[in-house]
């Protein structure tokens, strides 16, 4: 099989696999495993603080000298309104209620206290940075930052889950798009926090590829050597890899989380809007069968950044009904082997069942 395409060649790797930037499991240490084996790594900043996203950049860059992605949310944020404060203390007294009734005590931030960042401060950082691939996902960038960062010869990956999305991106100079099929794990990348595209992966990567120009990047189920081939067939010149992943040395899930993903039966797996307030799919516990069908659910970030700290406690109390586990539809043992060796043994059954 040859793995050389316009896409290896551009992000300057070996083989055309994308380590998917999973905010919260994603660690400087997995980044480097993925370039280890030549494939592209992907540093998550979502939306952290600009100072934190230069403190992680350059712990990444200190473990590894070659080229790796990051990643960053740009959603637009919702306007403050006496209505939202209002919503935001009746949820807070509702999931702390909740978390008390299951034995989990926690002290949920007022409104006043939480903080909010927008992906304009990353952009910045990043050119500060010089990062050379950005990619991103619940929109699109805006113009002027599409032109900071094209300046600074930084290649740009957008996200979409839709025809329209990825005919979006392509007209806004967008250089490759990632097409996220319905069965990935994690958040949705949708440009509208309520729109749920419900198209197969496969489906829509056979769309967007007849709708646009731009190479494409696919994800969304990919395990295996067949599912890595049969998006090659219809178009993908890369390929992310994310739940594959999750239970990897170098993953930041705590060991009970990982023995709860291997425990995981296909009906466990859901779309929830109910720990941040857009859709993801992960595990069902507790927390989403209480929240998901009330009003307690504020717009994202807000609804994320209400339940920060609930995920935090929760997770140093070895509680897996009040963390969100995000994962993807394709079941598989997920293995505690390194990164490397993971995305070594999927090069090698690809290069094997294609007869190369």
């Amino acid at each position: 099989m040859i793995w050389s395409n316009e896409l290896t060649q551009r992000l300057g790797i070996e083989y055309p696999i994308i380590q998917a930037p999973m905010f919260g499991v994603t660690t400087p240490e997995m980044v480097t495993a993925a370039t280890k084996v030549g494939c592209l790594g992907s540093l998550p900043l979502g939306d952290l603080p600009p100072e934190k996203c230069i403190e992680v950049i350059r712990a990444t860059k200190k473990l590894s000298s070659r080229p790796f992605a990051v990643n960053i949310f740009v959603n637009e944020i919702p306007e403050v309104t006496d209505q939202l404060k209002t919503r935001y203390a009746e949820a807070k007294q509702f999931i702390q209620n909740l978390a008390q009734q299951q034995g989990l005590t926690v002290d949920l931030p007022d409104f006043e206290k939480i903080s909010v960042n927008r992906y304009q401060e990353h952009v910045d950082a990043i050119i500060s940075e010089n990062c050379k691939v950005v990619s991103f996902t619940f929109g699109n960038l805006d113009e002027e930052s599409i032109q900071k960062l094209k300046s600074n010869g930084t290649t740009l990956i957008g996200t979409c889950t839709s025809v329209r999305e990825a005919q979006i991106l392509e007209s806004s100079g967008i250089d490759i798009i990632c097409v996220q099929g319905f069965e990935a794990g994690g958040h949705r990348g949708s440009f509208e926090p309520g729109y749920l595209p419900k198209i197969s992966g496969l489906s829509l990567l056979s769309q967007v590829y007849d709708a646009v120009k731009v190479p494409l990047i696919y994800a969304g189920g990919i395990y295996h050597a067949k599912t890595l081939l049969a998006s090659r067939t219809l178009g993908a010149q890369g390929f992310q890899v994310g739940s594959l992943l999750l239970g990897s040395a170098e993953s930041a899930l705590a060991d009970f989380e990982k023995e709860r993903l291997r425990r995981v039966k296909e009906s466990d797996i859901v779309l929830t809007r109910s720990f941040s307030g857009r859709y993801a799919r992960g595990i069902r516990n507790v927390f989403i069968d209480a929240v998901e069908n009330t009003e307690h659910i504020l717009p994202y970030p807000y609804q994320r950044l209400l339940t920060n700290e609930l995920r935090k406690v929760a997770k140093a109390q070895g509680n897996v009904d009040f963390l969100s586990i995000w994962l993807g539809q394709s079941i598989t043992d997920y293995s505690g082997q390194s990164t490397s060796e993971i995305l070594q043994n999927l090069i090698t059954e690809t290069e094997k069942e294609s007869g190369n």
